[in-house]
């Protein structure tokens, strides 16, 4: 695919993806969020990727939905509606999909999609010039496909009052809701979120995938069962041979090299 509306980097193990419509303070356009859910999959799919940090370009992360595609939304039938509707979901069905670890570095204002696409992120690093909420209130729409993540980040309570006054958060006020992790200077946001993801990349890629594993499909299970489902995992990481390698590369002091397998 050519890319028209993002940017695609590789940095040795990281690849960064920028939402890259400035002018229009990088919506979620048809076409970028068709393009987005590409590059996310084929970096994912690398091998020699293992972390995947998500910005955008400009003075903002992302704006959320495009207002004039809403426009069109009057012309069109349900069943269209209803396939680009499934359509648009996989964009936010992949942080459960995707083994490689994604990080928003969140630049600027990221409202409506744009901080549910922060909150699919399983890390997030924003700048003090950030903004982030649940605007939809305030066009007559309801957040309904990010409204998953967003609960799980910050709580059913606090996504309750983020969706009913569609206020706009500072940075620091989303850290302390936990819906990013870390706040730093704008100068420094770029160094810090390569800093997080190459520290992430050098780990076991095996144990990472492993940890989404155990993360994810234990979430909603039975909790006797989750220990039986994680004794498995437990004995798919134990015989690795990235445990072997880590627990030499340990007793020798030097660095390991990761396998993967």
């Amino acid at each position: 695919m050519i890319y028209e509306t993002i940017l695609y980097e590789e940095f040795a193990s990281v690849a960064k993806v920028t939402l890259n419509l400035p002018e229009m303070r990088n919506p979620l356009t048809e076409k970028s969020t068709k393009e987005l859910i590409h590059a996310i999959r084929e970096a994912d799919k690398d091998p020699n990727i293992r972390a995947i940090i998500i910005t955008g370009a400009g003075k903002a992360f992302s704006a959320g939905g495009n207002i004039n595609e809403f426009k069109k939304i009057l012309e069109k039938t349900a069943p269209e509606l209803y396939v680009e509707g499934r359509e648009s979901t996989e964009l936010f069905k992949l942080g459960t999909e995707v083994t490689t670890p994604l990080i928003a570095s969140v630049n600027g204002p990221a409202l409506g999609g744009g901080t549910g696409l922060v909150a699919m992120c399983h890390l997030a690093v924003a700048s003090t010039s950030a903004k982030l909420g649940l605007t939809e209130l305030k066009l007559g729409l309801v957040p309904f496909v990010i409204m998953p993540w967003v609960r799980r980040a910050v709580g059913e309570r606090k996504m309750m009052e983020m969706m009913l006054t569609a206020e706009i958060l500072s940075a620091e006020q989303a850290k302390e809701i936990n819906l990013v992790h870390r706040v730093v200077n704008p100068d420094e946001l770029e160094t810090e979120t390569m800093k997080l993801a190459k520290k992430i990349a050098s780990f076991s890629p095996l144990a990472v995938k492993l940890s989404f594993d155990a993360f994810f499909n234990t979430e909603q299970m039975d909790m006797q069962k989750s220990f039986d489902y994680l004794t498995t995992l437990r004995l798919v990481s134990f015989m690795s041979e990235d445990v072997k390698e880590g627990a030499t590369a340990f007793l020798e002091k030097r660095e390991p090299i990761w396998g993967g397998k």
